[in-house]
């Protein structure tokens, strides 16, 4: 017969254990998502591995452009602000001794050592560089200025994601990197055609005047998976109109890029001799309704097909001259465009699902309203 003593030594210990068991739960939950696996990863000697800086890396092209240098064996450091970049973009990587990612706005001076900056930070869609043009202006001027700086203070070569809108409504098709473009300095998308360019013109400052080695990307239109489903874009825009058999909204023609040839692209420039701008996009033109058409038969849809009245200072034509990227960095778009498309519709299909699911998507982070005046400025 167990003493008085034992009885309540057993109590004790019994409640003990009712009390740890969830916290051993936790640390068992804790422990499996630290072995997580990662993708595989090439093992570089310490002359081969460079220390590379990716601003905007949690975005749509940002979190791919990761992968691949995460996957080559480089160590990557993501910085991000995340007004339309998500963390689970790159969520596969935390936790791996090779990645870090850092909450962090461009426009505040930024101090770290690295080998190359490839300077992505910006909202590209137009909704979004439309919806607060001011910090548009900020990220693609201020922000640049501050990448710059640190490519000078650390030795950096600094890739600049510049865009094919500094070409504007182009008058000249197709458009090869020596034409200077049809801008209108004051309209709605101005924020960011004309920050774009500012930035080119600050990286060709600091490379003349400081020496600081730079490369400059023109990219044309690019669609993939980690897109927005709400950023306005054509092919994110038909592909969730045809699978929520919504009307698809026509306007103008278009040439599109699958961002898996565009991350090669950037890769292939950062580490080439070219410190001259180059067109990376697709040369192959199509006409909006021949995507409209070809989305909703790859969706199976039968939506409606409408058209709509141009957007101001939408340029009704833009096709790449890719010359020179084919002849200097030996680029040119590899994926066919119903193999990227087929990827893209599976993407926004589960993205569909997992908010039919009520599981949290995140969408992208709208600035706060206060007294009638946005919080970022």
């Amino acid at each position: 017969m167990r003493s008085i003593q034992e009885q309540g030594d057993l109590k004790i210990e019994q409640i003990v254990e009712e009390a740890v068991a969830p916290l051993k739960e936790k640390i068992h939950d804790l422990e499996q998502s630290v072995s997580q696996k990662y993708p595989p990863v090439k093992f570089l000697s310490e002359k081969d591995r460079k220390r590379i800086l990716i601003t905007g890396g949690a975005g749509f092209v940002g979190s791919h452009l990761t992968d691949k240098l995460m996957m080559d064996g480089h160590e990557v450091t993501v910085v991000d602000n995340f007004f339309t970049g998500r963390k689970r973009n790159v969520e596969h990587w935390i936790g791996h001794e090779n990645f870090e990612l850092i909450n962090h706005d461009v426009v505040e001076p930024l101090y770290i050592e690295v080998d190359q900056i490839y300077h992505l930070a910006s909202p590209a869609s137009p909704p979004n560089y439309m919806y607060n043009p001011i910090k548009t202006l900020k990220t693609n001027t201020i922000g640049t200025l501050n990448m710059l700086g640190l490519a000078k203070r650390v030795g950096a070569r600094l890739l600049l994601a510049s865009t094919s809108e500094i070409y504007g409504d182009p008058e000249v098709h197709p458009q090869s990197e020596d034409y200077w473009g049809h801008v209108n300095p004051i309209g709605p998308r101005a924020c960011y055609d004309e920050g774009k360019r500012v930035a080119e013109t600050m990286c060709y400052a600091y490379m003349k005047q400081e020496g600081v080695e730079v490369r400059v990307a023109r990219i044309f239109n690019t669609f993939g998976s980690r897109m927005h489903m709400n950023d306005g874009r054509v092919v994110s825009n038909f592909i969730l109109q045809a699978l929520q058999g919504e009307p698809l909204t026509v306007r103008m023609t278009r040439v599109c890029l699958l961002c898996s040839d565009l991350v090669n692209g950037l890769v292939l420039l950062m580490n080439s001799n070219i410190s001259s701008p180059v067109n990376l996009g697709n040369p192959e033109e199509h006409t909006i309704l021949e995507f409209a058409r070809l989305i909703k038969s790859l969706v199976v849809s039968h939506s409606q097909i409408q058209f709509l009245a141009e957007a101001q200072d939408d340029p009704q034509r833009r096709r790449p001259d890719i010359r020179k990227a084919k002849m200097l960095l030996g680029w040119e778009p590899v994926v066919p465009l119903e193999e990227g498309l087929n990827k893209t519709i599976q993407y926004f299909s589960r993205e569909l699902e997992h908010q039919a699911n009520n599981q949290y998507i995140p969408k992208p982070k709208a600035a706060r309203m206060k007294k009638g005046r946005p919080r970022h400025n």
